[in-house]
């Protein structure tokens, strides 16, 4: 998979004692890159669907998605910060400026500080939560692509749709995963069998979703070497 990838630098490859079927990878740039498979995911899956899973975390590392989500976790961080100062800015000042609405005999101006207010924290209610959606959305688009990079270095779309099947029906919590870390699985690391992931927070997309577009390009495959059996 490195090859096939085109990875000039072989990823540091480790092992996690943890039943749970996952992996994930790190680093800052390919040539700082670590990979990480539990040791559930060497029991359960054969050849050809390791080396779908291997390939998707290849891809993450090649498409530097690693590097991307972390900058946009820092750009939500900074709006989690910026909208909590802003809060305290503006209630103070509110309260400074209610001090001297008392004193005066103009109410115009009063009244306008007041709807300032009220859209000033509206705002600062939203943007980050604006923001976390716009930082799971990216999440999941790039679970997509490394999904479809991992389909082009194996040419065979159905391992990584094998594993994820598996992931599916068997899979059980990652022990030492936490949130900060969650995005870097292959599959959600605190998923449990019946609750829902179809909502914007999520961090993954819908396996079911990601196995049925790996099976349509497995389909897509087999039509194109039929034809060219053909001609």
């Amino acid at each position: 998979m490195k090859i096939a990838s085109g990875l000039g630098k072989m990823p540091n490859i480790y092992i996690i004692d943890d039943p749970a079927l996952n992996a994930f990878a790190t680093g800052r740039d390919p040539e700082h890159a670590s990979l990480a498979i539990t040791s559930g995911l060497l029991e359960k899956l054969n050849r050809d669907e390791l080396q779908g899973v291997i390939g998707h975390e290849m891809a993450h590392i090649k498409n530097r998605d690693i590097r991307l989500m972390l900058l946009a976790s820092v750009l939500l961080g900074s709006i989690v910060i910026l909208a909590w100062y802003a809060s305290r800015i503006l209630f103070f000042s509110g309260m400074s400026g209610g001090g001297r609405r008392k004193s005066s005999s103009s109410g115009g101006g009063g009244g306008a500080q007041i709807i300032i207010l009220a859209v000033g924290l509206v705002l600062m209610i939203l943007a980050p939560i604006i923001a976390q959606i716009i930082y799971f959305a990216v999440s999941r688009r790039r679970e997509y692509l490394s999904d479809a990079s991992s389909a082009l270095y194996t040419r065979y779309p159905e391992g990584l749709a094998s594993a994820l099947e598996k992931l599916q029906t068997g899979n059980t919590q990652v022990k030492s995963a936490n949130k900060a870390t969650a995005p870097m699985y292959i599959s959600n690391p605190f998923y449990k069998r019946g609750m829902s992931v179809n909502d914007i927070f999520a961090t993954h997309p819908p396996l079911t979703d990601r196995i049925r577009i790996l099976r349509a390009m497995s389909g897509a495959s087999l039509r194109i070497m039929k034809n060219r059996t053909k001609r």
